[in-house]
């Protein structure tokens, strides 16, 4: 227990205050918002800039917020309209309150000095705790264990040092340095954070419930961002030694066996040599010889890939100094000379003038070339038709810990924030040299990732153990996420599709579904035209989580946050709103309420957990709430082949009685930045269940109608168990079969049956063709 220490003097600042104690500890409290305030402790008033903030992955423009600051005798206190920050004079310490109601207080003085940083916080009975991103794949919750903040290869891909309390809050550590948490691991009494080097910085985020909280945590570390409608298609990436005739046999496999894929990619097999950390990179002479007097155009197999709509995707590795490109991007963004800022601890890489015939160094660093950007040698390869690149673990998840960074960090500093200026730097190279949106895919992370980039559980395979990674960072802020989908057995197939991104990479193996034998291969390819069936849902909900930061993927704590029982799911998750997916067990647990079972329409109530069997061709649970109504496209006996084929012409609606409920179909363009701008459309539809009828009322489209188009065909299924009496669209009662006025109208019935959703009966059929930038409603009498 570290020494306390007496507050000997307060100030009042702007928005906060700060305290001076006896030991000449400084500490300064913020309020950015309302509901959230920052903390800093420095010895004698010396606050550092860290990575995170230095380099925009946190926010630091907040608006002067109303506040209120009282010095008393024994306290002082900074009082927002929702927060309070105590600050008792006797032992330094913070305590944080809420509404009337104590949120956390600290145990003791808090540290910030030669010796690193850290402080305590007092346990409350039943409090729990989730967050800390991919850093165990042990546990959800992390009452009485550890987290240790430090990037390493398969065991701590992305850890994010950011959790959030069932009793009300969040709490952020603004720093990458090297540092670990004791979550009650060792008492019972208080959880605490420390660090062998750097400042105390970090953000108290008040919120009634975790959605909240993490709305606001991502307001300081950013939304996450939404990649091309296409990026939720499959992605398929070829043996790690396939030719350029073998990616083109495999891409026209899927076309001819009817499998939808949008992306195709290549393992380090690309390169001449053999995991070139380079910028010299080269095609491998053999494998894929481009002529050289048609390096670009129609004539090279990426074009022909693409020709069948594929888009190309290339593995990396890297070990470059990025550093540099961030401090000449910063230089350029301050207005400032790119000859080397002085406070820098060494010379910034090819920042400064000399005289190149006067030159005499040797670099330690062979691979970074000075001026210029990671991204520029890579343009190359885009221009010829790669759509994106596949950031791999490689180097960025190890140690490096005798190089001296050119921003002057050492590795301790530099670790963790390395993979986020990676990521940051392909996004932003992708997107000034093409105008089109990036599509950015890494093993490894830090906080903030999500607003640049997407990641794979890396090379762990498609089990439960990467399940267990996306349900903890599904609880960090971050959305983007898949695994390298276990193609040789049901569950593993039901888990890679049902998840943001789904993925096939062959590596070493053979695992074309083709190959896996005609059951699986069935079975996978219905599961691909189920995954292209709710790419509408999909998108919809990759805009809420950019809006919200409520991601795509959810932990079952995240809706379900008063259901003990959650916290101890690790094979079950929320996709989006409306669907509860189970994988890799025999059970399944319902919270409160009635449930469906989508594959076979049976209704369980909740809360239970019950033993399941699956459908024998299919590898895991799918419910719905009773009264859900879900947004999809029709799904023929022969899809669209990719994404750009099918731009939502057709809408499919269904639906599960049982209450009333409403979905949102949320379009833009799909391929630029303009709903950064606000470009999108949005389609709001309700069910609504009265005594004497149902009604399904589609509104009037708000914002860019222009995305839509002139007629779309729409299709209503409704799990009816009877067939109705009468059915009327926009007043106007049809006949059942055929319909009037030419627009091909009909409606039809029959008994719900246990082949799978999408392609079983379904009770009501409606099918039509109408404008969708009109309002619609349909009524349907028992």
């Amino acid at each position: 227990m570290r020494a306390r220490e007496r507050v000997i003097d307060v100030e009042a600042l702007p928005s906060g205050l700060q305290a001076r104690t006896d030991a000449g500890t400084v500490m300064r409290v913020q309020a950015c918002t309302p509901e959230i305030l920052r903390v800093r402790v420095a010895r004698d008033g010396k606050f550092e800039e860290g990575g995170l903030e230095r380099y925009g992955f946190v926010r630091v423009d907040w608006p002067e917020v109303e506040c209120e600051v009282t010095d008393g005798g024994r306290r002082c206190l900074l009082k927002t309209s929702v927060l309070e920050a105590r600050l008792g004079k006797a032992q330094a310490n913070l305590e944080f309150r809420a509404n009337g109601h104590s949120l956390l207080a600290a145990h003791g003085t808090p540290w910030s000095d030669e010796t690193g940083f850290g402080a305590r916080f007092g346990l409350q009975e039943g409090e729990r705790f989730v967050g800390f991103g991919d850093q165990t794949r042990d546990r959800i919750e992390h009452r009485g264990g550890a987290a240790r903040m430090w990037i390493r290869n398969v065991n701590s891909y992305t850890p994010i040092p950011f959790f959030m309390s069932s009793r009300g809050y969040g709490l952020f550590v603004n720093s990458t340095w090297r540092h670990v948490y004791d979550m009650g691991k060792t008492s019972n009494d208080w959880y605490g954070l420390a660090g062998p080097a750097g400042q105390l910085d970090y953000f108290i985020i008040h919120g009634p419930d975790y959605a909240t909280i993490l709305d606001r945590y991502t307001d300081i570390t950013g939304k996450p961002y939404i990649p091309p409608l296409w990026s939720f298609g499959l992605w398929f990436i070829c043996h790690t030694e396939a030719d350029a005739r073998a990616m083109l046999d495999d891409c026209r496999q899927f076309r001819d066996y009817h499998i939808p894929c949008d992306v195709v990619g290549l393992e380090p097999g690309w390169m001449e040599q053999n995991y070139d950390f380079t910028t010299d990179k080269t095609w491998h002479p053999e494998r894929f010889k481009i002529p050289p007097y048609c390096p670009n155009g129609p004539h090279n197999f990426l074009d022909a890939a693409r020709r069948m709509g594929f888009k190309p995707m290339l593995w990396l590795c890297c070990d470059y100094d990025l550093s540099s490109e961030e401090e000449r991007r910063l230089a350029r963004g301050q207005g400032t000379p790119e000859t080397r800022a002085e406070t820098l601890g060494e010379e910034i890489v090819g920042a400064f003038e000399v005289d190149e015939n006067l030159r005499s160094e040797r670099r330690m660093d062979t691979q970074t070339k000075p001026g210029e950007p990671w991204f520029d040698h890579l343009k190359k390869f885009v221009d010829q038709g790669v759509e994106l690149f596949k950031q791999d673990g490689a180097n960025q998840v190890l140690d490096h810990p005798d190089r001296k960074w050119a921003n002057g960090m050492t590795d301790e500093e530099m670790h963790n924030l390395y993979p986020l200026l990676y990521s940051k730097q392909m996004h932003l190279g992708f997107r000034e040299h093409t105008g089109r949106r990036a599509t950015c895919f890494t093993a490894s992370g830090y906080a903030g990732l999500q607003r640049w980039t997407g990641t794979w559980a890396g090379d762990t395979g498609g089990g439960p153990k990467p399940l267990a990674s996306m349900l903890n960072l599904s609880m960090s802020g971050h959305s983007l996420m898949t695994c390298d989908m276990e193609v040789t057995t049901k569950d593993g197939i039901h888990f890679g599709f049902l998840q943001p991104w789904s993925q096939v990479n062959s590596w070493n193996y053979w695992r074309q579904p083709w190959y896996q034998g005609y059951r699986l291969q069935e079975i996978f390819s219905e599961y691909c035209r189920l995954r292209y069936a709710l790419l509408p849902y999909l998108y919809s909900m990759a805009h809420v989580a950019h809006r919200t930061g409520m991601p795509i993927l959810r932990a079952m704590p995240l809706m379900f946050p008063d259901d003990e029982h959650c916290y101890d799911l690790l094979t079950q998750y929320m996709l989006g709103d409306s669907l509860l997916v189970s994988a890799f067990s025999d059970e399944v647990y319902l919270p409160d309420g009635e449930w469906v079972d989508v594959w076979t329409f049976a209704r369980h109530c909740g809360p239970a957990t019950l033993k399941y069997t699956p459908p024998e061709n299919r590898g895991g649970g799918l419910f719905v709430r009773a009264g859900t109504m879900l947004t999809a496209t029709p799904v023929p006996f022969c899809p669209p082949q990719y994404v750009e084929d099918s731009p939502w012409a057709g809408l499919s609606y269904y639906v599960w009685p049982g209450g009333d409920s409403e979905t949102t179909l949320i379009e833009d363009d799909g391929t630029t930045y303009a709903y950064e701008e606000g470009e999108v459309c949005e389609t709001h539809a309700f069910w609504s269940e009265k005594p004497d009828r149902y009604v399904c009322r589609i509104d009037a489209p708000v914002g860019h109608t222009r995305l839509l188009p002139e007629r779309r065909q729409v299709e209503l299924f409704v799990a009816l168990e009877q067939a109705p009496t009468g059915v009327s669209l926009d007043g106007e009662v049809l006949q059942r079969g055929a319909g009037t006025g030419g627009e091909g109208l009909l409606w039809d019935w029959s008994v719900p049956s246990a082949e799978e959703f999408p392609f079983g009966a379904w009770g009501l059929t409606l099918r039509t063709e109408w404008d969708p930038r009109e309002p619609h409603e349909i009524e349907i009498v028992p």
